[in-house]
């Protein structure tokens, strides 16, 4: 039975001592807050809020808190999921690792190329955003409209944060640090003015004073409980990159799972405020008229609420994904690492820069993949752009419910020791993780409707989103089944159970 086979393969590098072999990251080079700054970060919070509260309110009107709400609770079950497999799992695969544990090599490698491949999809996109508010911020209009100036600059913001990356991990945590302060001032500011020109009566639009009933996620209908759920995908997704530090985080059996747990929970704040602020300000009749706008519903709203203080917002956004572009190249990098580590991908990629200890050689593998990924679909047309941001949903719902489910599998000869690891460990990942499986075939549905798609058009008869997430799905097949003929090694990895003494904080005898 695959409960008493004994999982053999050697444990990650420790994190806990100051000296690093030649194949190691560096142990102890951030802490916990660190950690967290950049779990924040690598949402992208101001973007990710300006390009989903149009959408939202369209579909819920004055009901857009209670979505964010609501949203927040899958993510919490898998934020939980990710702590308790880190406490016994310290390796920087994170999913790849726990499912593989778990549930065998074959669904833990396509948790890692889930992984691999929403970077590769997204950096581009949220460079190319940078770029274009970075341009607004300073008046640069013309600029932002052109399309060989901000893809270059776009290429060039992509090269400079991976060489940030490379550089090291302490480098990379102090960009984070000023970047989110710069961002969640900026948001803040931005709140506050709206809220209180909304009391004073000094808006410029048609504002409606809040109330606590916005909280309720049924106010508009069933709707309004599906389209959080598949918001949550997009707003929320992220956080685990301080995960994906784990071996170069001090603490690492604790601190980086607790950053992505507590990351989630700033990150509801920090969109509730914004969006009760944003509803308050504009009313729902404004927002729902520039749903289309996505993004750019903040660059318009925020000479409205600013003034000529309107750059602030711009430079929010701006930041926001300047940020999230450094940060998400993390966990697909560090993933890339663990599966070379154990002959999932070439060896190649286990490389470590001998003087910065990062992974530089996965580092820039996935900065120049995704620069190819942005400039191939950005010559399709801006909408194939977007739309490859729609098909990350499939990928992300993938790995987190398989990681929701690895939590209980792994853990399942503890869940009845209390009512604490019954729910935490158990019930509350399997909750998350079924919660995102039936996310992913609503997705599924919904993107095999080219009228869904950024540009209501048709690639095979389906949405491009599909296409181009069935693509990736299967040139993930064909490179697992290459690799399956040319090694052994990995494949051989049999499912287990987790090391009690790990379970209950004992130190190996």
């Amino acid at each position: 039975m695959a409960d008493d086979v004994a999982d053999t393969r050697p444990p990650p590098p420790s994190a806990h001592s100051h000296e690093e072999g030649p194949g190691e990251l560096k142990h102890n080079a951030i802490g916990f807050v660190d950690a967290l700054v950049i779990g924040i970060n690598s949402t992208s919070p101001a973007y990710s809020l300006a390009a989903v509260i149009g959408p939202v309110v369209a579909l819920v009107s004055i009901y857009a808190p209670g979505v964010v709400l609501t949203s927040f609770v899958p993510m919490l079950l898998i934020a939980s999921a990710f702590f308790h497999l880190n406490r016994v799992d310290q390796d920087c695969g994170t999913t790849f690792s726990w499912v593989t544990r778990a549930m065998g090599p074959w669904l833990g490698w396509l948790g890692g190329w889930a992984i691999m491949m929403t970077g590769v999809l997204v950096v581009g996109s949220l460079a190319d955003v940078a770029v274009g508010f970075g341009l607004l911020t300073v008046g640069l209009d013309n600029w932002a409209a052109n399309d060989l100036v901000r893809q270059s600059l776009t290429v060039a913001v992509i090269l400079v944060m991976t060489a940030i990356c490379v550089i090291g991990t302490e480098a990379s945590a102090h960009v984070q640090n000023v970047l989110i302060l710069a961002q969640i001032a900026s948001l803040l500011a931005f709140a506050v003015v709206a809220i209180y020109r909304v009391y004073t009566g000094t808006g410029t639009l048609d504002p409606i004073r809040p109330e606590i009933t916005w909280l309720d996620p049924f106010g508009a209908g069933g709707a309004a409980l599906t389209g959080g759920l598949l918001l949550a995908v997009f707003m929320y997704w992220g956080w685990e990159s301080a995960v994906n530090l784990t071996e170069e985080v001090k603490h690492s059996e604790s601190a980086p799972g607790r950053a992505g747990v507590w990351s989630t929970v700033v990150l509801l704040v920090t969109y509730l405020s914004v969006t009760f602020a944003v509803v308050a300000y504009a009313g729902p009749t404004y927002l729902a008229e520039n749903a289309d706008e996505e993004e750019f519903v903040f660059a318009m709203l925020a000479g409205q609420v600013m003034g000529g203080w309107d750059w602030v917002v711009l430079f929010a956004v701006s930041t926001s994904a300047l940020a999230s572009t450094q940060t998400t190249i993390i966990p697909a990098s560090r993933t890339a690492l663990s599966m070379a580590r154990r002959h999932a991908l070439p060896s190649v990629f286990a490389r470590i820069h001998p003087r910065f200890r990062t992974p530089h050689v996965s580092t820039w593998g996935v900065a120049v993949v995704a620069i190819a990924w942005y400039l191939l679909v950005s010559r399709i047309s801006e909408n194939a752009l977007l739309d490859s941001l729609t098909a990350l949903s499939l990928l992300i719902a993938f790995y987190y419910a398989l990681t929701g489910v690895a939590c209980a599998v792994y853990y399942r000869r503890h869940l009845t020791e209390s009512v604490r690891s019954f729910l935490l460990i158990g019930a509350g990942p399997l909750i998350g993780a079924g919660l995102l499986a039936w996310l992913l075939v609503v997705s599924v549905g919904d993107m095999s409707d080219p009228a869904n798609s950024a540009g209501g058009v048709s690639w095979f008869g389906v949405g491009p989103p599909l296409v181009i997430g069935i693509v990736v799905i299967a040139v993930g097949l064909v490179i697992m089944v290459a690799r399956r003929l040319s090694t052994g090694e990995f494949w051989r990895e049999r499912p287990g159970v987790c090391d009690p003494d790990a379970v209950h904080g004992r130190k190996p005898s």
